[in-house]
């Protein structure tokens, strides 16, 4: 069996790729966050607290555009829902673990740290293999923490033609690349992506993520239940 150091070892090396599309996301965090008129102090501590990568942008782009508090949790709570569905997938590998490490492994159970662990933990069976989804997770945790003081600190020095938000997208994609071969899931992100860019101006209170996260479950609920049939 190898040692813990040596599976959380490994759990860094496999996500570092992973990686590269995450730092301007934590750049344009921090930017986002002074620009709109957070401090310093309130911008990290939100990335500390909520370290939700997607959900952070979301909040900052519907606070910025005016949306309702409501409106604003409701959203965040649906793009982080998916933590839901990474929590029930890896609770069988977990379920020997002391609460306070179901605790810590939950707070690092990012997109990344489960892309690459999830595999990791079907094929290994040792008892400290969540190791390697705790070096996943806390590599993540540092490169977007450091990224996002980063941006606190550059703030308006990187000029807006830079582009930078292609870097959400750039990391989903990176994450969502091997389901690209699924007919169902591919069908499912672009039902999802067409309501969200239609709905951006039109559906009321700035609820288009929720409605867009609806639209996609509830397309995927029906492929599904019609492809058992077949």
């Amino acid at each position: 069996m190898k040692s813990n150091f040596k599976v959380f070892l490994k759990g860094i090396i496999d996500v570092s790729p992973l990686m590269i599309p995450v730092v301007p996301f934590g750049l344009i965090f921090g930017v986002l966050a002074i620009d709109i008129g957070f401090t310093p102090i309130e911008t990290m501590a939100m990335s500390l607290i909520i370290f939700g990568g997607a959900s952070q942008i979301v909040l900052l782009q519907l606070f910025s555009g005016g949306a309702s508090s409501l409106v604003i949790i409701s959203s965040v709570g649906a793009v982080n829902s998916r933590h839901l569905l990474y929590g029930a997938v890896v609770s069988e590998h977990l379920s020997d673990l002391k609460l306070i490490w179901k605790i810590i492994i939950s707070y690092f159970l990012i997109d990344q740290a489960f892309a690459i662990s999830n595999e990791y933990l079907k094929k290994n069976k040792d008892n400290n293999r969540y190791f390697h989804l705790v070096g996943g997770g806390a590599t993540c945790w540092v490169i977007w923490q450091s990224t996002t003081f980063l941006g606190i600190i550059l703030g308006a020095a990187i000029p807006e033609k830079l582009g930078l938000s292609f870097a959400v997208p750039l990391t989903f994609l990176a994450l969502l690349v091997n389901d690209f071969r699924k007919f169902i899931n591919v069908i499912v992100i672009i039902v999802s992506g067409l309501v969200a860019t239609f709905g951006y101006n039109y559906i009321p209170f700035k609820a288009y993520v929720i409605v867009a996260a609806l639209a996609g479950l509830f397309t995927a609920m029906i492929l599904t239940t019609k492809n058992k049939k077949v």
